[in-house]
């Protein structure tokens, strides 16, 4: 009998003893993720990447994204909404994950856009014009330039920027820090380090507000 309790003891302490690892394992990726994301310079945030909103935010969306991918631009109006409800707290920020065939020449676009400091529009003259020229998950890159009047884009200078390879290695070094973070489709978003692991919108509401009410306490 006195056996038997020492093996059932043994077998809750060894449960009791993996849990704890697992649970101490996760915080720790947690604190280093967190860390990563209050860095200027990390794979959340390049120098090159685009933002939107203070960049003294406390509150941070860092987004994955494919200009190619439907969800993408379904979640882009609504996850600017939340940077604008809460002015001054919150920032997004693009990283390219160009995981369509085809994407990384529309991300070269984008590139050569934020170059000449109209991201933004260009960026919504594309996601307008998605399904003309993303067709079937196969994109047809040089039919975008034919939507970009009213962007203030240059397109002679973009168009010889998307070759350069400065503008093409941006795609290369995003998709890096993708695969560090294990994200493998798009839209990919982590808050203040934190990955949205329950995907959806009202999730990610959740998530920002949570990080909100952390570092704006009332």
């Amino acid at each position: 009998m006195n056996k038997q309790r020492i093996l059932i003891a043994s077998g809750i302490f060894v449960v009791l003893a993996f849990v704890i690892g697992i649970f101490l394992y996760n915080k720790a990726q947690t604190d280093r993720l967190s860390d990563l994301a209050r860095q200027s310079n990390s794979v959340f945030n390049r120098p090159h990447s685009p933002s939107y909103g203070p960049p003294d935010a406390k509150v941070r969306i860092v987004e994955f994204f494919d200009p190619a991918c439907e969800t993408c631009k379904v979640f882009y109006p609504m996850v600017k909404k939340l940077v604008d409800a809460q002015p001054g707290k919150i920032q997004l920020v693009i990283r390219y994950a160009p995981f369509h065939a085809g994407s990384r020449d529309a991300v070269a676009i984008l590139e050569a856009a934020r170059m000449q400091g109209v991201f933004w529009p260009v960026l919504e003259a594309m996601l307008k014009t998605q399904a003309i020229w993303a067709v079937n998950h196969q994109v047809r890159a040089d039919l975008i330039w034919g939507y970009l009047d009213g962007t203030s884009l240059n397109i002679d200078k973009a168009r010889d920027d998307i070759n350069s390879p400065q503008v093409r290695s941006r795609a290369d070094e995003d998709l890096a820090d993708a695969k560090s973070l294990n994200v493998t489709k798009t839209p990919g978003f982590f808050v203040n380090g934190k990955p949205l692991k329950n995907f959806g919108f009202e999730q990610l509401k959740a998530l920002v507000q949570e990080e909100v009410n952390l570092a704006y306490p009332q």
